[in-house]
């Protein structure tokens, strides 16, 4: 089998594309989380703490005054972007939530958030746990009765 055949049937094989469909995906998600985050959640909390608005929210480390983010990075100057990255903090929480409800949720319908069934039992005797099908305790050797 050629190389070139081999990586056909690779690049054809479902979880190729299921995990091309999902970074797509996700990639999309992340920008409306983005979008969410900046152009609804913020404006207003950063009205509730006094007409804040976090996307213009910097510390200039040039000895010069701008008025914006834009302005400073159109002049060059080293700015500190705290209100951007206080956005990206809460992108990264709604997308990290979100992420464990869907794993949660999915969980939950194959039935991996159910635990095993026990495959041990506690000797009646001495109490040390022992497999369900001894029929001898392996600490005490007392004789077990069938269950």
């Amino acid at each position: 089998m050629s190389i070139l055949s081999e990586f056909k049937q690779f690049a054809i094989k479902g979880n190729v594309i299921d995990l091309a469909v999902g970074f797509v995906v996700g990639a999309a998600f992340g920008k409306i989380v983005t979008s969410f985050t900046t152009d609804i959640l913020m404006p207003p909390i950063g009205l509730a703490l006094g007409a804040v608005d976090f996307s213009n929210l910097f510390i200039n480390l040039s000895s010069k005054h701008y008025d914006t983010i834009a302005a400073a990075k159109a002049a060059g100057a080293p700015t500190l972007n705290i209100g951007l990255f206080l956005n990206t903090i809460i992108d990264f929480v709604i997308i990290a939530f979100a992420v464990f409800l869907l794993v949660k949720w999915i969980n939950h319908l194959t039935g991996a958030d159910k635990p095993a069934p026990p495959n041990m039992k506690d000797c009646p005797y001495c109490a040390t746990p022992i497999p369900l099908a001894a029929t001898r305790c392996p600490h005490c050797t007392s004789e077990l009765k069938a269950a």
